[in-house]
């Protein structure tokens, strides 16, 4: 495994300083050939040893050993060449991970062509309009709360007025405070839910626009949408299909973020993450 490879896949296990070291590492390392340790650590305000222990837990020698292997890395991605292979047989477990990732890869093209980069700006707009003194309504029954629920955070990091509910009851109450240019996203894979259909349905009627995340079929709740975003995912064993939708689904969920971030937003998402970091840290 390559060292920066290394470095990402045990990014989550580190401590504060070792995560620090790690960021700069990921960050840098073109640059990291003109710092010695000494140089780094005073960048960081970390000790040296600090610097050397990282190292040595990654399971390098030194210092100089990682930034050997870091420079190594940088001249193969250079040249456009993989990493060298071992000589030992592919796990079978690592042969169905590529798989995996080969058929998530797959969806999320399908689900990035039907989804033009034109439909992601008019949600960005939508959202950065109901942003600017309106609220945003999110709603999704079972696995789709999780995306419904993991997008009202970020909205909310960018400064964005939410309101979310997995309770359509509550959310038929909360909806009769909308207003025109407030958004509602309601998050269906099969988009049939009469509940999630009738919250769209009040919804509109109170001059608000409907976002609907469903799957790329004929649905009752995409004919309620002012913009339906649409997920294709497909495949014959069961047990792989909702992975597939929901990895494709995520992606595009993705996709409208950095687009609000890019809208200027991202500086009320630095400074909102920065007065939450005392909270994570341990």
């Amino acid at each position: 495994m390559s060292a920066l490879l290394t470095i990402r896949s045990r990014r989550d296990q580190m401590s504060a300083i070792e995560r620090r070291i790690a960021d700069f590492v990921l960050d840098n390392a073109n640059l990291l050939r003109d710092y010695s340790s000494q140089q780094l650590a005073n960048a960081l305000g970390v000790s040296q040893s600090s610097v050397v222990k990282f190292c040595q837990k990654l399971g390098f020698k030194g210092y100089p050993d990682l930034k050997y292997s870091v420079g190594e890395d940088i001249a193969r991605a250079d040249n456009g060449d993989e990493p060298p292979a071992t000589s030992a047989p592919e796990h079978p477990a690592d042969a169905m991970a590529a798989e995996l990732w080969r058929r998530k890869s797959a969806a999320e093209e399908e689900t990035r062509s039907i989804n033009p980069p034109g439909t992601i700006a008019a949600v960005a707009a939508a959202i950065t309009l109901a942003g600017e003194g309106g609220k945003v309504f999110l709603i999704g029954l079972g696995d789709d709360d999780i995306r419904a629920r993991a997008l009202a955070l970020r909205l909310s990091l960018l400064g964005i007025l939410t309101v979310h509910n997995f309770d359509p009851a509550h959310m038929a109450a909360s909806v009769s405070a909308a207003c025109t240019g407030d958004v509602l996203m309601v998050f269906s894979e099969h988009g049939k839910p009469p509940p999630l259909c009738y919250i769209a349905r009040c919804f509109r009627e109170r001059g608000g626009t409907v976002v609907s995340v469903t799957r790329h079929t004929s649905n009752p709740l995409r004919a309620y949408a002012d913009i339906a975003l649409l997920v294709s995912a497909h495949d014959e064993e069961v047990h792989i299909q909702p992975l597939l939708y929901q990895a494709a689904a995520q992606h595009l969920m993705d996709r409208v973020f950095v687009r609000l971030c890019e809208g200027g937003r991202d500086q009320q998402l630095r400074e909102n993450l920065e007065r939450l970091q005392p909270m994570l840290e341990p």
